[in-house]
């Protein structure tokens, strides 16, 4: 389906096939027909239009395509859960099926991750001329006390239906993972979940992209909020340590969400990677 909105915006659904299962996909067009794509990657339980107002005004300038990715915005949750691999897999489906040349990724916070790792694969036929990052996941945070403190009592939770034969066994996990102590154990965006979003969550927030980030062969640019309190400076100073061509910019007074809060320097360092790049 194809929603034209005007000359320089259109919405279509998509209908992305991975493997035998399918899931169809919100894409938002906006800005030229032709030229440089910017494609642009919300975060976990955010959708493109939260990253509208930078949107729009990347499409000023150039061809901006946004995703809402499975189980967010108007695209409906996936058959299964689908873990990061298969979010790359649907981005490059995009790129494939909107017929994209050459492109950049901005990603914020879960969108990074698929940044990252779609950016060091070395099997993709199109790799993107560079990432802009906002507060990307990805990288493991270091662990306070009470991390260990949940982690274990979990273990201990399990430990007693893993004793039993299946299906006792499964019935016995899937009564745990349902019940208000398990739930008190997980994070707010997980308590919030059910289904096979819950099962996405866990896949996702999982993945780490440590070990591939030497593989990342184009320019890097990561945005971080001083106030940022979902993703600390310690990850990100890994994270642009990890990459051959990498550069941490701090927003001041920005939290997690920095594109809001200072989108200039962010509109800035997306221009200038652009032209510099032409030239």
């Amino acid at each position: 389906m194809g929603l034209r909105n005007s000359d320089s915006e259109s919405i279509q659904d998509l209908t992305i096939d991975i493997g035998n299962e399918s899931s169809v996909v919100r894409v938002y067009e906006s800005g030229p027909a032709t030229g440089f794509t910017l494609l642009v990657l919300h975060g976990w339980g955010s959708s493109s239009s939260l990253m509208a107002p930078l949107s729009r005004r990347l499409a000023s300038k150039w061809r901006t395509i946004a995703i809402d990715m499975p189980g967010h915005g108007a695209s409906p949750a996936p058959p299964s859960a689908w873990g990061i691999e298969k979010q790359v897999q649907i981005v490059l489906e995009v790129i494939r099926s909107q017929k994209v040349e050459q492109y950049g990724l901005i990603g914020h916070s879960n969108g990074g991750r698929i940044s990252l790792y779609l950016a060091a694969n070395k099997q993709v036929e199109m790799a993107p001329a560079f990432l802009v990052l906002i507060s990307p996941s990805g990288i493991p945070r270091e662990r306070k006390a009470a991390y260990y403190v949940r982690s274990w009592t979990a273990k201990i939770l399990k430990w007693p239906f893993l004793l039993f034969p299946e299906p006792i066994r499964a019935f016995g996990l899937d009564w745990l993972r349902n019940s208000l102590v398990w739930k008190m154990l997980g994070s707010s965006d997980y308590r919030a979940l059910s289904g096979v979003m819950k099962d996405t969550f866990i896949q996702t927030v999982n993945h780490y992209v440590i070990q591939q980030l030497p593989e990342i062969a184009c320019p890097v640019v990561v945005f971080w909020g001083s106030k940022d309190e979902d993703i600390t400076r310690q990850q990100m100073d890994v994270l642009v340590n990890g990459i051959p061509d990498a550069g941490l910019f701090v927003l001041e007074n920005a939290g997690h969400y920095g594109y809001l809060d200072r989108p200039e320097p962010i509109l800035t360092a997306i221009q200038n990677l652009i032209e510099g790049g032409r030239s």
